[in-house]
């Protein structure tokens, strides 16, 4: 983990460098002159030498943290009947990484979930160009006409038809409840809608999305995008976790150590209004993020509000467990208890 101390150390002694070769090379310093400056460069690379060892420290102590969790098999004995029977669904962003992917499949597994599948989103779709935008406001028009849904009226219009194609795609792979996963667009449906996005290359699927989940997981960026805040990715990811928060039960937004600081997509998250409706993890690429990821899925379940979690600007390290493992050993295990999943937060799909 590089922090921003590291960086700016880093940039000052490369132009601190820069700067002392220009004047020796243009000029006759005089003695008191170049023993300042070599002092300043040697207290810039102490700092920087400084800052490394902290890093490699700090490194050191996550691996050390990760592989006491494994050795005591804490996260299955911390997830275990969190989220039974429940179905998940995995969203990924260009350049989501793979071991965030894999931790919050096997966390889900832990917690008696189960993935059902994945929608890739592709670079096309966080392309805001007008080429781009026309084919993607066809698709959306003729899959709304096609499926009889009315489009939503954006609320951001430079991202209105990233919006728009969410509302659609969420419609396909997402229901409130369990009882709703059977009503609205069917599999069949879906996989179709899912596969005029996937042709035009806005979009790649795995497993069977269309079968429909409650649960929702937005994986972000491994990096944070340059452009940061005003990044095109970072827009339409709230255009999309907007989408996907009132069509799911829960839906959360989770991404790596490295990836979640400022200028990310967790920290424009996490900036917006959409935050009161999603919850964010920004060390999913841990055991613990991974753990806490389930935990906020599970805490939406149960009526909780929406939160931020983590280490990069979160409000918490993560979220209070619905049921904390007993000190005390038993023989038996009590299955956590949570609000029925109908009722309340069901919603019909609009028609014309």
């Amino acid at each position: 983990m590089i922090d921003f101390r590291y960086h700016l150390v880093s940039i000052v002694a490369v132009f601190l460098a820069l700067a002392i070769g220009i004047v020796l090379g243009s000029t006759e310093l005089q003695g008191d002159t170049i023993d300042a400056l070599r002092l300043s460069s040697n207290q810039l690379n102490s700092e920087l030498n400084a800052s490394n060892g902290q890093r490699d420290s700090y490194e050191q102590q996550v691996r050390v943290y990760q592989q006491f969790l494994q050795t005591a098999g804490a996260e299955q004995k911390l997830l275990a009947n969190e989220l039974t029977g429940d179905r998940i669904v995995l969203v990924t962003e260009p350049g989501a990484q793979s071991i965030v992917l894999s931790g919050i499949r096997q966390a889900a597994g832990l917690a008696g979930a189960k993935v059902i599948g994945q929608v890739a989103l592709q670079p096309t779709f966080n392309d805001l160009s007008g080429a781009n935008e026309s084919s993607l406001a066809a698709i959306n028009s003729s899959q709304a006409s096609n499926n009889q849904l009315a489009l939503a009226t954006p609320s951001d219009q430079q991202t209105g038809n990233q919006q728009q194609a969410a509302q659609l795609i969420a419609s396909a792979i997402l229901a409130t409840t369990t009882a709703a996963e059977t009503q609205g667009i069917s599999p069949a449906g879906g996989e179709a809608l899912l596969g005029a996005y996937a042709q035009a290359g806005y979009l790649s699927i795995s497993g069977a999305p269309y079968d429909r989940a409650t649960l929702a997981v937005i994986v972000t960026p491994e990096t944070t995008p340059a452009d940061g805040q005003s990044d095109p990715a970072n827009q339409v990811l709230l255009a999309l976790a907007e989408e996907f928060a009132p069509a799911s039960a829960a839906t959360i937004v989770v991404g790596s150590t490295a990836g979640s600081g400022a200028g990310s997509a967790i920290s424009v998250l996490r900036s917006s209004s959409v935050s009161s409706q999603v919850s964010s993890v920004d060390n999913a690429d841990t055991m613990i993020g991974q753990i806490s990821a389930m935990w906020a899925l599970a805490n939406q379940l149960g009526g909780a509000k929406a939160n931020s979690y983590g280490i990069s600007g979160a409000s918490a390290v993560s979220p209070v467990p619905s049921a904390v493992p007993s000190a005390t050993p038993s023989t038996t295990s009590t299955p956590t208890t949570r609000p029925t999943k109908t009722g309340k937060g069901d919603k019909s799909v609009k028609k014309k």
